[in-house]
């Protein structure tokens, strides 16, 4: 059973660690071995993620709104016949930006459906928790060489958006950032930095939505509803705040701050690990 003050550390732990590119799975696994800490019940994380989920929503709500509008209208010229593909996109920039989500969304899919069990048994692991922070913190560091080229949503092109879902789905890994490598990837493709970090932030969506559903099915319901409400909060508070500042460091150019954080606790991970 979970209280509220546990409710509100749990929720303060995914709100922090979920955006901030520090992988929030490699924090979990830490926490578990140095605290015997177990993992929250399914339902009460599903609970969690629905918070960090809901914040960046409320984040982006008025860019969400535009690509959907400009896809409901594509839609329908596809569907009428009055326009060809292209055609329907363009001046429709939001439309494309949804296009490429799906992209970018259908390899994390097979990724996760085909190595589920792989990545799973990586989380028994803090070693390889260690090893993949460092990873994650070179991955960060290298965006302090990255120029901002300028390039916007209607430059990117379809294979850019699968590339980095496949870097989203690799991200399963814990250890490894999801926001760290999706936006360092996208940086290095050339993609403008504000809109490198929407595109990762914006992609997420799918994936944490599907993630939720595949195990929600499963989840059991024993929890205090006042539990339920303080985790679901904090989460969505704390990782509002959390998103708006890592945005703040992208448009900045100071992603490569993070891996300063990152080395040191990998280092020392592995080091007690081994």
């Amino acid at each position: 059973m979970i209280n509220t003050t546990e409710a509100f550390w749990l929720g303060l732990t995914q709100g922090l660690t979920e955006y901030l590119p520090v992988s929030s799975s490699g924090h979990l696994v830490i926490a578990q071995s140095l605290f015997g800490m177990t993992e929250p019940e399914l339902f009460f994380d599903i609970i969690l993620h629905m918070g960090t989920l809901a914040a960046i929503i409320w984040y982006y709500w008025s860019y969400i709104a535009t690509v959907l509008r400009q896809t409901g209208d594509a839609a329908k010229d596809l569907v009428s016949g009055k326009k060809s593909w292209r055609g329907a996109a363009q001046g429709r920039p939001g439309f494309y930006f949804f296009v490429l989500v799906i992209a970018g969304t259908i390899p994390t899919g097979v990724i996760g459906v085909l190595f589920k069990d792989e990545f799973e048994s990586m989380f028994g692991s803090t070693t390889w928790v260690g090893v993949m922070l460092i990873v994650t913190g070179a991955v960060l560091f290298s965006t302090r060489f990255m120029d901002n080229r300028g390039r916007d949503i209607s430059q990117i092109r379809i294979w850019e958006a699968v590339a980095i879902g496949v870097a989203q789905g690799l991200a399963i890994t814990p250890g490894i950032s999801r926001s760290g490598v999706t936006i360092s990837l996208a940086l290095l493709l050339g993609m403008e930095r504000e809109t490198a970090a929407r595109f990762s932030f914006l992609m997420s969506i799918p994936a944490i939505a599907g993630a939720m559903i595949l195990h929600i099915g499963s989840a059991s319901v024993d929890i205090p509803l006042q539990s339920l409400a303080v985790g679901f909060l904090t989460s969505l508070v704390i990782g509002y705040l959390c998103l708006k500042l890592l945005v703040v460091f992208v448009k900045d150019g100071r992603l490569s701050w993070f891996a300063y954080y990152c080395w040191p606790v990998g280092a020392v991970t592995f080091y007690l690990s081994v």
